[in-house]
């Protein structure tokens, strides 16, 4: 299973799914462009020492990405169509998140096999992409009895 982020804006953001990551088994996407440096010092500091724990893919663009998938792309999205607890996962699954900023373009939600949501209560928005990638992942793992021993 892996996280994939679609041109993610903050360094912090992506520092915390990496150590969200590496502590739970899942490799990391992130296609570029992204709104920092890779180098930026937020990233290290959010991820701590775990980034060497966890597989990172860089990708120049969503077609260099697109041309490595061998699973289902699964997106969450606001606009998503299926609930996170009404939705199967599978092993294999690339849970798919787009920017803090303008989430994912109309492309990719007509690449994606399957677009899920987050449900929240009336009147609020949305959550922290590092929060959105916890609970995805989480869930995820569940199903497809994935938890580290």
């Amino acid at each position: 299973m892996r996280i994939v982020l679609y041109q993610p804006e903050i360094a912090g953001n992506v520092g915390a799914i990496l150590r969200l990551s590496a502590c739970l088994g899942a490799g990391v996407d992130l296609i570029e462009p992204m709104g920092f440096a890779w180098s930026d010092r937020k990233v290290a500091r959010a991820g701590m020492d775990y980034i060497d724990h966890v597989p990172i893919t860089r990708h120049a663009d969503w077609d260099a990405f697109v041309a490595t998938v061998t699973g289902r792309i699964v997106l969450f999205t606001t606009r998503g169509a299926t609930r996170i607890d009404q939705t199967q996962f599978l092993p294999d699954d690339i849970l798919l998140f787009g920017s803090e900023g303008s989430g994912a373009p109309d492309s990719v939600h007509d690449r994606a096999d399957l677009r899920v949501r987050i449900p929240l209560r009336p009147g609020l928005r949305s959550l922290n992409l590092g929060v959105s990638a916890g609970i995805a992942l989480a869930e995820a793992l569940r199903q497809t009895n994935g938890w580290p021993e």
